[in-house]
């Protein structure tokens, strides 16, 4: 078993070849076009069995967020224009894909008080993208595919008893150990990177703390830090303040957006 885990963890090694900028170690096991593809499949799929929202001052207001931050991403992260759509759900939510798709539900908009808090949400996801985090965390499925089937092989030629109990242990090990702490470093990273963007796309960066103060609102009876891949509002709320006086520096009010927020936007019940 040691030697199994030994050979993961050059593998591992061997994969981490590139860094983000923040300087976190990457490991990257897929191609931009595979994720490209993959984000493309994505998104269509959710067009197809998710309804999109027809009001025009809602789809108006996101579209001119949206349009304001992705004008300020590198060409290398996307050629093009992206794809903005906004989803007609109570889901308090929005996302961002590899091959520059962005989906926003309208139950986020219930939430976001501003144009500048909803740049704070979508700043976040395109930092995402911009990471490559989808390309990680699917490499690290991989790889945690690879581990498990050769602790399985390993412990098949052992005599340990209730081999069930210990693999299952080992999937907790990796889940809690390595997969969940992963995604809290992503989340934590697109908070940063998404402070950033959003400042340098126009919109006050000390807006994303306002934001995370009416999502913990919204949280109570969240599971601990420890059991999720989301770092707590608490500790968001601390990041980004600690990094607001440098992404200050990005932010010009002269150059702000003016995307006027509906009085009412249609939202469908739970």
């Amino acid at each position: 078993m040691k030697r199994t885990l030994i050979m993961l963890s050059v593998l591992i090694a061997l994969s981490a070849c590139s860094s983000s900028s923040t300087g976190r170690k990457q490991v990257m096991l897929f191609s931009d076009t595979e994720l490209d593809t993959m984000g493309a499949a994505s998104f269509d799929d959710m067009k197809k069995n998710t309804p999109m929202s027809a009001d025009k001052a809602t789809n108006d207001f996101v579209q001119c967020v949206a349009s304001a931050i992705t004008k300020n991403v590198a060409k290398s992260v996307h050629q093009g224009d992206w794809e903005v759509v906004v989803f007609d759900s109570a889901q308090v939510n929005a996302f961002a894909l590899p091959g520059g798709k962005i989906g926003v539900y309208t139950g986020i908009l219930s939430v976001t008080e501003n144009q500048d808090q909803l740049g704070a949400i979508i700043g976040h996801e395109v930092g995402h993208v911009i990471e490559h985090h989808s390309n990680e965390r699917l490499s690290a499925n991989k790889l945690q595919n690879i581990g498990m089937a050769a602790a399985t092989a390993a412990v098949g030629f052992t005599d340990i008893e209730n081999k069930g109990l210990w693999m299952a242990g080992l999937g907790i090990g990796l889940q809690y150990g390595v997969i969940m702490p992963y995604g809290r470093a992503h989340e934590s990273e697109a908070d940063i990177v998404g402070q950033d963007l959003m400042a340098r796309s126009g919109f006050d960066p000390s807006a994303s703390i306002k934001l995370w103060q009416n999502m913990a609102k919204l949280s109570d009876g969240a599971p601990a830090e420890f059991m999720s891949t989301h770092p707590s509002n608490e500790t968001r709320i601390k990041q980004l303040t600690k990094h607001l006086t440098s992404s200050m520096k990005y932010y010009q009010a002269g150059n702000r957006p003016n995307c006027q927020k509906p009085q009412v936007i249609p939202v469908p019940k739970a």
